[in-house]
């Protein structure tokens, strides 16, 4: 499977791509809501900032609790589930007159039930499509992803605009209910990938275990610490060009589209493992530059090269894939994605932190250089991870404990 015209033959994928995308649209338009509601009663940045992002911090504790249960239900019922809550949130959330804390209650459910999302449906897609073509389906998943975000982002505004932010939550709600009906009546169902009931104590095992070899370990602080730097970056276009910082974010989602298309599309297996390591100093080397005064333009491109380096991501997932039984990848990408957003708050934490003491061009020169020291520390490791580097030892180790950890 090379072309998007084979992956989109594939009825099942379609769908997946379709709900995916409404489900996107939905959260997009449901937390520039919020961010405004919130902003409106309070008059506070924080708890609007809170309301649209608080989710992500609900993330950490479903990682280390719920992670279990991506690979332990049918993953049709799941997603179903999933986008069923977050349409009955967001109908909740509409009602006039709530208590700011209820409202902050429900915002924190949302998130971690959402926090199964991605396990579930990037195990599915593991499923849906071969081995072969999963680079290829997650490529075209990201590019739902980007541009649905900028579709949610603009629907919001002209709602916000002509109605109100309950209009949205409700609007954002009936998408909710569109990619539920997708999910419910177009995938196939399938049993769960692993046996045993989910618990806590299964989660901490798994997670455990995914990052007892240095291996893997070392795919998973390549996808998260490298890349919530750089996403520090991101976090000071404001302060860098307050009248053109909108121009840097398109760049920024420009270029990550074009280096997910291009990884996806065009790269060939042999050339997507040489590739993986340049692409993550890619990601963090034209932002040295901003050490120096940059016009907007010149910013601007420096920022789209290094938004391509973000296909890294990318190929680092299709080498998890390999190193990771089919019982447990659900889980597994569930905590690549969980770990990905901890460590971009974390990097746009520190960068915030930086800039109120060094110009705020230094400080994103300075998170590139720390990005591109983490990128050579693991070097060593992940040379090892290529999947025909892996030792017979480790992968008996993995086999038996996998199915220990799958016993009912």
């Amino acid at each position: 499977m090379r072309t998007y015209r084979e992956l989109f033959r594939t009825p099942e994928f379609t769908a997946l791509f379709g709900g995916s995308c409404a489900q996107v649209a939905a959260s997009t338009l449901t937390g520039i809501a919020l961010a405004t509601l919130v902003y409106d009663r309070t008059d506070s940045p924080l708890l609007a900032a809170l309301a649209m992002f608080g989710p992500s911090f609900a993330n950490l504790i479903g990682a280390t609790t719920l992670l279990s249960v991506a690979d332990r239900v049918p993953s049709r019922a799941a997603m179903t589930l999933i986008a069923c809550a977050s349409a009955v949130a967001g109908v909740v959330l509409a009602a006039p007159g709530m208590p700011l804390p209820a409202m902050f209650a429900v915002i924190f459910v949302l998130g971690l039930v959402g926090s199964l999302g991605a396990g579930v449906q990037y195990g599915l897609l593991g499923e849906i499509v071969p081995r072969r073509g999963y680079v290829l389906g997650r490529s075209a998943l990201n590019v739902a992803v980007g541009v649905m975000q900028l579709a949610g982002f603009a629907l919001g505004g002209v709602v916000l605009a002509v109605m109100s932010a309950r209009a949205a939550l409700v609007l954002g709600a009936a998408l909710a209910i569109g990619a539920a009906l997708v999910f419910r009546l177009a995938l196939a169902a399938r049993p769960a990938r692993a046996s045993g009931r989910p618990s806590v104590a299964i989660t901490w095992h798994v997670n455990r275990e995914l990052l007892s070899t240095r291996a893997r370990r070392a795919v998973y602080l390549s996808m998260w610490i490298p890349n919530g730097l750089v996403v520090g970056c991101e976090a000071l276009f404001v302060p860098y060009a307050p009248q053109s910082a909108a121009a840097l974010f398109v760049a920024a989602a420009l270029g990550m589209l074009l280096g997910d298309i291009a990884a996806g599309r065009f790269l060939s297996p042999a050339i997507r493992r040489w590739s993986v390591t340049p692409l993550r100093f890619l990601l963090a080397v034209p932002y040295l530059l901003f050490a120096v005064p940059l016009s907007v333009p010149v910013a601007a491109v420096a920022v789209a090269v290094a938004a391509t380096g973000f296909a890294s991501t990318l190929l680092l997932q299709e080498r998890l894939v390999a190193l990771t039984s089919e019982r447990i990848r659900g889980h597994a990408l569930g905590l690549h994605a969980t770990g990905m957003k901890i460590m971009q708050a974390v990097g746009a934490t520190v960068a915030g932190l930086l800039a109120q003491w060094l110009p705020t061009g230094t400080t994103m020169a300075v998170l590139a250089v720390a990005s591109i020291a983490v990128t050579a520390a693991l070097g060593p490791g992940l040379r090892l991870s290529q999947p025909d580097r892996a030792s017979n030892a480790d992968q008996r180790k993995t086999s038996v404990k996998q199915q220990e950890l799958s016993a009912p």
